[in-house]
């Protein structure tokens, strides 16, 4: 049998637009996805939240507009 285990948060890659979880969750995609492409700019898609993190530099980068 196969559990599925639930993301914690979504994170939206700012140069393709992949999404992945965050590394809170089981399988931290979103940062996976940025060691195999080298593209340091995410978002949370979460609702509520504004923020750009880099993940080169491990720092939040600012957050969108409203």
């Amino acid at each position: 049998m196969k559990l599925v285990q639930p993301w914690v948060h979504l994170r939206l890659c700012l140069s393709c637009g992949h999404v992945g979880c965050c590394d809170s969750s089981p399988h931290r995609h979103a940062s996976k996805h940025f060691y195999a492409t080298g593209h340091p700019l995410v978002r949370s898609i979460e609702p509520g939240e504004t923020w750009i993190c880099c993940y080169r530099d491990e720092i939040v980068v600012g957050e969108l507009e409203s």
